[in-house]
C-alpha cells in the first residue's frame, strides 16, 4: 500500500450538496460471507463541508487465517496482518472517522455495510445506521448502465482501473466514478435525502433495512418463516425462547438491535407518528 500522501484525492462532484460529513469507504476481507468473514483492510476518505478531505487506510488483524483465494484477490497475507491491531482494538478510531457521517462507496449495501456492522457488533459497539443516508455508486451505475466498477471508471472517466481490489484504489476509483455519473446524468438529485430515496428502494413498511421486521397497524411485526405476522410485543411476552434464538442466529445487526431494545420496552415509532 503506497503512503497516503502519494494519492491524489479527488473532489466530490460539484453538483453533490452535502449538509453533513460523507465517508466514502471500502473493505477487503477474508471472504464474502458478510456474517462470518472478517475485515483485513479499511480505506476511507471523509469529506466534511468546509474542510479538506481526510484519507485513512488501515490493515486489520482478522484473528482468523486469510484463505489463499482471498489473498490472490486483494494481495493481503497473514504475515501482513499478524502484527497489526484487531478491529476490536481499533474500534474507537473507526467510530471517530464514521461519526455523524452519511456513507458512500461501491456495492456498500450488498457487502461493505453488513460486514462493517457485524465487526462493530463483535467489538461490542453496534454501528448505528439510523439517520445515515447511503450513496452507492453501484446503484446509480446499475440503474443507468449495468456494469462493474472497472467498466464504470472506463465509461465515466475514460481510464482503466489499475488498482482493483486494493481498498484505497477502489475508494478513489469510486469517487471518480461518482463525479463522472453526476456529469453524465444532470437529472440526478443533488441532495443526499433524494439520492438515498431514489436509489436505495426503502420500503416504508420495513422497520429494519432487511425487512425482517414490518409495520402492521402501527406495531412491529415479525416477517419471516413460521413467525410471519406475529407481533414482536406478544412474542417477547409469550415466547422469550424465540427471541433468544433470534438474537443468537444469523440476523442482521440492526434487526437484533431493534429486538434487544424492544425487550427493554423501547419500541421504534411508526412512520406516521
Amino acid at each position: 500500500m503506497p503512503p497516503m500522501n502519494t494519492y491524489d484525492i479527488p473532489s466530490l462532484p460539484e453538483a453533490l450538496e452535502l449538509d453533513r460529513p460523507l465517508v466514502v469507504f471500502d473493505l477487503e476481507a477474508t471472504g464474502l460471507n458478510k456474517r462470518m468473514d472478517r475485515i483485513v483492510s479499511i480505506a476511507l476518505v471523509r469529506y466534511e463541508p468546509g474542510k479538506e478531505p481526510v484519507a485513512k487506510y488501515w490493515l486489520v488483524n482478522p484473528t482468523i487465517p486469510i484463505p489463499p483465494e482471498s489473498t490472490q484477490i486483494h494481495t493481503i497475507t497473514d504475515d501482513d496482518v499478524k502484527d497489526v491491531a484487531t478491529f476490536a482494538e481499533m474500534v474507537g478510531v473507526f467510530e471517530e472517522y464514521f461519526e455523524g457521517a452519511d456513507l458512500a462507496g461501491y456495492n456498500l449495501l450488498g457487502f461493505d455495510i453488513p460486514l462493517l456492522c457485524e465487526e462493530f457488533a463483535r467489538a461490542g459497539r453496534p454501528f448505528d445506521l439510523r439517520g445515515r443516508r447511503v450513496l452507492d455508486a453501484q446503484r446509480i451505475f446499475f440503474k443507468k448502465e449495468p456494469r462493474d466498477l472497472k467498466a464504470a471508471l472506463r465509461k465515466y472517466c475514460g481510464i482503466e482501473h489499475e488498482s482493483a481490489h486494493d481498498a484505497m484504489g477502489d475508494v478513489l476509483a469510486t469517487i471518480r466514478v461518482l463525479s463522472g455519473e453526476f456529469r453524465a446524468y444532470p437529472d440526478l438529485p443533488t441532495d443526499m435525502d433524494s439520492l438515498d430515496r431514489e436509489f436505495n428502494q426503502h420500503d416504508p413498511t420495513s422497520v429494519d433495512r432487511s425487512g425482517r421486521l414490518k409495520w402492521v397497524d402501527g406495531e412491529v411485526t415479525l416477517n419471516f418463516g413460521k413467525f410471519q405476522g406475529r407481533r414482536l410485543r406478544s412474542v417477547i411476552r409469550e415466547e422469550p425462547g424465540v427471541i433468544n434464538w433470534l438474537l443468537r442466529s444469523d440476523f442482521p445487526e440492526d434487526t437484533k438491535r431493534i429486538v434487544r431494545d424492544a425487550q427493554l420496552g423501547k419500541y421504534p415509532s411508526p412512520p406516521s407518528a
